[in-house]
């Protein structure tokens, strides 16, 4: 039987990064810490909000999803690990979705972004008052960038 993917060591790693780095730039938590590292990475990948995030290559593979953003991107943890970051958005919306991206790296986090998203079977959605935030090592180096929002509706 497969492990679950928050159960995987490195998945237990990234979620005390995302966790970490959302406390670091935000000033809170987005789920309760009192639990264990393994606990917290359940919690996270059972939220039912989203919480998605690609590494930092030139064009970013997102490497987290939790289960709310796999089954609204309509899609397995392996096809999520392998998804090109950019393809999340349709091509007309990915230079606005490029320069939200930019915007929270200079800053840290961006709050409040509205975008249409598309799954991999082509139905669209809005995304309301996502936060965008950069995920960073221990010693504050940018390792990638995560978003979390719990308002969507469905277009097509």
């Amino acid at each position: 039987m497969k492990t679950a993917p928050w159960n995987e060591p490195r998945i237990v790693e990234w979620s005390q990064l995302l966790l970490d780095s959302y406390r670091h730039w935000i000033g809170k938590d987005l789920i309760e810490r009192t639990l264990n590292a393994k606990q917290q990475a359940r919690m996270l990948f059972e939220a039912s909000f989203v919480v998605v995030s690609h590494g930092a290559e030139p064009d970013p593979i997102l490497n987290y999803g939790n289960q709310t953003a796999m089954d609204l991107w309509e899609l397995s943890w392996d096809q999520l690990i392998k998804t090109p970051s950019r393809l999340t958005a349709e091509a007309d919306d990915r230079a606005e979705r490029g320069k939200m991206l930019e915007r929270a790296k200079l800053n840290g986090y961006f709050d409040g972004y509205r975008g249409v998203r598309i799954s991999s079977t082509g139905r669209r959605f809005l995304v309301e008052q996502a936060l965008i935030w950069n995920v960073i090592d221990p010693a504050g180096n940018p390792i990638g960038q995560a978003a979390t929002f719990s308002q969507w509706s469905n277009l097509s």
